[in-house]
């Protein structure tokens, strides 16, 4: 799902562009992005712009000269918009306009955690949620490398971070359902794993119907963890009418339920909750995760501000509707914390 044409940059800038992402990789060390929420602003008139619908996709970049930001653009219906040009972009650093100095669309690889439920819930759902996978692993950049986590009464790592998406897709058809449901708890197991990622690009995926009653991390420290973590979660909420009635059999009920705590998480890090009320709707819901991974644009600048080393910076970005285009979004993290000396 990969709609429109990407821009077009001159071969130079290409190649310069690419040794500052290299030495921003190199140096990524100095400084941790933190996580800000999202908020929504729809384009009007071409003079408008549209502002946050939903959490930013990918991670910062941050150089002590240099921030880099990746951007996603989506139309009403979710799907990825390319072919925008860098003045359709503005962007502000503590409310003061940037001057952006590189731009390019980006398809980089990532790190990707499946976290799936295996509880008993996930009964009726096991085989959609099987899909799920194999969309996401078959519409993935080809450099990407993944993890699986399962979970039920306790998670388990079944397949340690590795490029070989077959033993990924061979593992997942083999899982079986049984148990309770330690949601929490796996969340913070693929955080761990994912301290062996090889790329800066980091995101869980979470597979459940979000209902958690067996965990022993609590919401509030999990939400601590992840608010200082670089990685970006996709939550892909179960909540088909079967699902529901399945669920209140169950007994005692659980603490935490459905699209409440998923959103809860994700938030967090500035990622999203989808909601599938029909099972068939989950392979293309994973296919639409792995289209807003791989179609990005990158923005970045040498802040204008005078910077306090360790502090917070909020950041917007407005986007300017080219005309006959339909109404847009951008998602983005709305702040970092500048490297501490």
């Amino acid at each position: 799902m990969r709609d429109g044409v990407r821009p077009r940059v001159h071969k130079l800038v290409v190649a310069a562009f690419e040794c500052i992402l290299f030495s921003s990789l190199v140096l990524v060390a100095s400084g941790q992005a933190r996580v800000a929420h999202s908020q929504t602003a729809d384009s009007g008139s071409d003079s408008s712009a549209s502002q946050v619908s939903y959490g930013r996709a990918t991670t910062f970049r941050v150089h002590s000269d240099l921030v880099l930001i990746p951007v996603t653009v989506t139309d009403g219906k979710g799907r990825v918009v390319t072919g925008l040009n860098k003045e359709q972009f503005t962007l502000f650093e503590d409310k003061r306009e940037q001057t952006i100095t590189h731009f390019a669309s980006e398809d980089a690889p990532a790190s990707i955690g499946i976290v799936f439920d295996t509880s008993d819930s996930m009964a009726p759902k096991l085989t959609k949620a099987r899909e799920a996978v194999a969309a996401l692993l078959t519409n993935s950049n080809l450099a990407d490398e993944f993890f699986l986590v399962k979970f039920s009464t306790e998670p388990v790592l079944v397949v340690p971070m590795t490029t070989e998406k077959e033993e990924i897709a061979r593992r997942v058809e083999a899982i079986t359902v049984r148990g309770t449901t330690a949601l929490l708890d796996a969340v913070g197991m693929a955080m761990n794993e994912m301290k062996n990622a090889r790329y800066t690009r980091k995101a869980l995926v979470i597979i459940s119907d979000g209902e958690d009653n067996a965990s022993h991390c609590s919401v509030h420290d999990l939400k601590e963890r992840v608010s200082e973590a670089d990685v970006l979660i996709y939550a892909i909420g179960l909540t088909d009418s079967s699902a529901l009635y399945y669920s209140t059999m169950t007994w005692p009920p659980p603490v935490n339920t459905g699209s409440a705590l998923l959103t809860e998480i994700a938030r967090e890090t500035g990622g999203r909750l989808f909601e599938v009320h029909k099972l068939k709707e989950l392979p293309q819901v994973a296919s639409k995760i792995s289209a807003w991974l791989r179609n990005q644009y990158l923005l970045g600048y040498s802040p204008a501000n005078s910077r306090d080393n360790g502090k917070y910076h909020r950041i917007q970005v407005k986007l300017t509707k080219p005309s006959g285009f339909p109404r847009l979004h951008a998602s983005w993290r709305l702040g970092y914390y500048a490297p501490a000396d």
